[in-house]
């Protein structure tokens, strides 16, 4: 039976569950809206948790893990702009590359990690609203991460449809050659976007082993990477979108461990299950209206560019 306090807490967990997603999404629309599909969201993200949580580990300073895990995942999306951008490789084959290396490399640095622990995140307690029944649990009581992330939804929509630099990097998106012709530098521009991508990618996988789970686990990412490059797709590259979403999957993935005391008769193993199933269903039923996904779509996504 549904009460007050699991629906509370139901919520609550699913504010948490959807933080790294919206954060690692909105890092990746930015670099498709450019042009370019990085799909080494995991292993970026993987990479960033193992950092940060090293980094907070040995410091004791979890600000400074935070920025060391967009650090390195900056420097994971280097090495695919290197790749993609000066070098020019295939961007699919080049992003599957990078997860196969982020899985590789975080569980080689985070041998020495597993079974420690590092103190969560801390809600903030905002006074008064915290304490208001109900709205206070509901939503005042959330780490700074939470409010960031809702932020970055608000302030990157606001960049791509309301500023110069948005204009730009939508006018590289759709036509890299016209936006070339006209003086823009578009791959100093792509460079940007693909570095800005790896950083939420990394902050995102911080997030799972500083607040989520405050410890290294190898492969805890358990596919978010490739549900936050969906997520991009089922929003149809609007960043409010982006936020439904992840919320969505949110859900779906706190489900298995709220449903038992939901009342809900169902095996643990469909339950865990369900975030992968509502995404395949959700990017079929998309996918049925192709007007839906070219809506929005950037036309150059995918493609390389090289100036004549």
């Amino acid at each position: 039976m549904m009460t007050t306090e699991l629906l509370i807490a139901f919520l609550a967990s699913t504010a948490g569950a959807a933080t790294p997603l919206v954060v690692a999404s909105m890092g990746e629309l930015v670099t498709e809206r450019s042009g370019v599909l990085n799909l080494g969201m995991e292993g970026m993200m993987l990479v960033g948790a193992v950092v940060g949580f090293g980094v907070t580990l040995g410091t004791g300073s979890m600000v400074l893990g935070l920025l060391a895990a967009m650090a390195a995942g900056m420097l994971m999306a280097l090495v695919f702009g290197f790749l993609v951008l000066t070098l020019q490789t295939n961007q699919v084959a080049t992003g599957l590359a990078l997860t196969l290396f982020g899985i590789g490399v975080s569980a080689f640095l985070g041998r020495s990690f597993v079974g420690q622990t590092v103190e969560r995140m801390p809600n903030l307690d905002i006074p008064l609203l915290s304490d208001l029944p109900f709205i206070g649990p509901l939503l005042f009581r959330f780490d700074a991460m939470t409010y960031a992330s809702v932020a970055l939804v608000v302030v990157i929509g606001w960049m791509l449809a309301r500023t110069r630099l948005g204009l730009v990097i939508r006018a590289v998106g759709e036509s890299p050659h016209s936006a070339h012709a006209i003086g823009f530098n578009v791959i100093a521009l792509r460079y940007g976007t693909v570095l800005f991508g790896g950083a939420m990618a990394g902050l995102g996988g911080a997030y799972l082993s500083l607040a989520l789970t405050p410890m290294w686990v190898e492969g805890m990412t358990a596919g978010r990477g490739w549900i936050a490059l969906a997520q991009v797709v089922f929003a149809t590259w609007k960043p409010r979108g982006v936020l439904v979403g992840a919320y969505l999957f949110g859900g779906v993935t706190v489900l298995q461990f709220h449903g038992q005391g939901m009342g809900l008769a169902i095996p643990s193993e469909f339950l865990s299950m369900l975030p992968y199933v509502a995404t395949i269903v959700v990017l079929v039923l998309i996918c049925r209206n192709p007007q839906t996904i070219l809506l929005n779509k950037p036309m150059s996504l995918g493609q390389n560019f090289k100036a004549d």
